[in-house]
């Protein structure tokens, strides 16, 4: 997908975020362990063919990125911009997943570090959202400390197996990133 946010690789530290490609299926089929720890997280990859369908979606409809940990080169997860708006520089970011090895260390907080400066100090983002399940507390925990804002919740905003989930909006807007940015920085430096 061609979009204002597309770019090469995005570097920091122990994490390079790379274009997703379909040389990726095989390592995202082997990224999750333990699918149930992802319940609140429709679409993760659990094999082959899961991950064939996450990245053919993902090269149709999304920026989406392979996590890479520099520390020894494996790919650990993906993440997303997604409803990518140019005209009033607005993107969220999402279709977020991590391999439990690098769940609670800097892989997440860098990811979005990068996805963050290079949406807002980049490409001139005004706006970024983060959508997750209500009921995701380990999601609502991480975008918060991200330094997102929680704005709301949207009812009945997507399908969720036989029904619909309530959806908690957060946002951080570009007048909020550099506060945003030196709390990140110290959190994922060495």
């Amino acid at each position: 997908m061609t979009s204002w946010l597309a770019t090469g690789p995005l570097v920091h530290g122990r994490v390079t975020l790379r274009p997703i490609s379909i040389e990726d299926i095989g390592p995202l089929a082997r990224v999750v362990d333990d699918p149930t720890r992802f319940r609140w997280v429709p679409g993760v990859p659990t094999d082959e063919d899961s991950a064939r369908r996450f990245v053919d979606s993902a090269l149709r409809s999304r920026v989406a990125f392979a996590v890479v940990d520099n520390t020894d080169g494996s790919v650990v997860g993906s993440t997303s911009f997604y409803d990518i708006d140019e005209a009033n520089r607005a993107a969220c970011i999402g279709y977020t997943f991590y391999s439990e090895r690098v769940q609670g260390t800097a892989v997440n907080p860098t990811a979005k570090f990068l996805l963050m400066r290079h949406a807002f100090e980049e490409r001139g983002a005004v706006r970024l959202t983060w959508h997750t399940h209500e009921n995701n507390t380990q999601s609502r925990a991480a975008i918060t400390k991200l330094g997102a804002n929680f704005e709301g919740l949207l009812r009945k905003h997507r399908r969720f197996g036989d029904g619909w989930r309530t959806t908690a909006l957060y946002a951080m807007t570009d007048d909020e990133w550099p506060s945003a940015r030196d709390r990140l920085l110290q959190r994922i430096s060495p």
